[in-house]
């Protein structure tokens, strides 16, 4: 199987997403694919309860892709064998009435991981300079003083969200939280033949919208604001993936091994000793135990 490696995927220099694959051969069956995501996601799950122990550090990963990418069946095969008592997972949609009377990154502080706790965003407040961004009107439902009407969406009021979003992100990883922000990068013909399959299986119908035509069409006007939104906020605090999105298999695999690599870099990482009274008594208590 080719290796994996992060830098191969990390994007630290300015992008053009047409230049990005959607598909990446690792020369492997997917039968061998299945047993490494197996393996890493053990290695995952086991340094996930060291996290957990250790209580410092909080992981924050975040996934954005059009349409069909494959988000949710990634997020299941790749965490399947954490604790669920360390792992978060949240799915933004539309904000709700009341996330609309806070501020656009309300909604997203208020589900951030406490420390030792993995987070999931299952799209992101990126939807914020994404969907927003290819619907403007969309802002107006925000209610904010400064806006009255789509004209006053301009490139002024882009510019300080992104510097907003630059700055959350900042102030998070200056607190303890590692962030990974994965797009998912589908090429819209598989994007076509995923929405035939959800077509053509009766138990799939559930999640197909005619919404999803509708954003189909806006496919080239989403992929200039992804490649905006990765160029500008693509940090060394928090930094964008593109993650092959067209072979689900391989891109499981990529997100799992990148997460993997990356965490275990950290050396401090590990799980609190015991203080010295209570290691020195182990066998004590021990015998304790087994006299009862």
């Amino acid at each position: 199987m080719k290796d994996i490696h992060v830098k191969d995927f990390k994007i630290d220099s300015k992008i053009s997403i047409k230049d990005l694959e959607t598909k990446v051969n690792v020369s492997a069956s997917d039968k061998k694919i299945e047993k490494e995501l197996e393996k890493i996601r053990v290695k995952l799950g086991d340094l996930q309860n060291t996290m957990y122990a250790h209580g410092k550090y909080s992981v924050l990963v975040c996934f954005q892709g059009m349409d069909t990418a494959g988000k949710d069946s990634l997020i299941r095969e790749v965490f399947k064998d954490f604790n669920v008592r360390g792992i978060d997972c949240h799915s933004f949609k539309s904000p709700t009435e009341l996330e609309l009377k806070h501020d656009y990154l309300w909604r997203h502080y208020t589900r951030l991981p406490a420390r030792g706790k993995f987070g999931i965003f299952n799209r992101t407040h990126y939807e914020n300079v994404l969907v927003t961004r290819v619907h403007p009107e969309y802002i107006l439902g925000e209610n904010i003083p400064t806006v009255n009407e789509v004209s006053d969406v301009n490139e002024d009021f882009w510019n300080k969200r992104f510097e907003e979003i630059i700055n959350f992100e900042k102030h998070i990883s200056a607190s303890g939280t590692i962030i990974f922000k994965f797009f998912l990068n589908l090429s819209k013909d598989e994007q076509r033949d995923r929405l035939i399959r959800r077509l053509d299986k009766k138990n799939k119908n559930w999640k197909f919208s005619p919404d999803d035509l509708k954003e189909r069409a806006l496919w080239d006007e989403y992929q200039v604001c992804y490649e905006d939104a990765i160029n500008r906020t693509s940090k060394p605090e928090a930094p964008w993936y593109n993650i092959p999105a067209d072979d689900k298999p391989v891109a499981r695999l990529i997100v799992a091994k990148i997460i993997y690599d990356t965490l275990k870099k950290y050396k401090d990482i590990k799980e609190p000793e015991l203080d010295q009274e209570t290691h020195s008594n182990i066998k004590l208590y021990k015998t304790q135990l087994e006299n009862e």
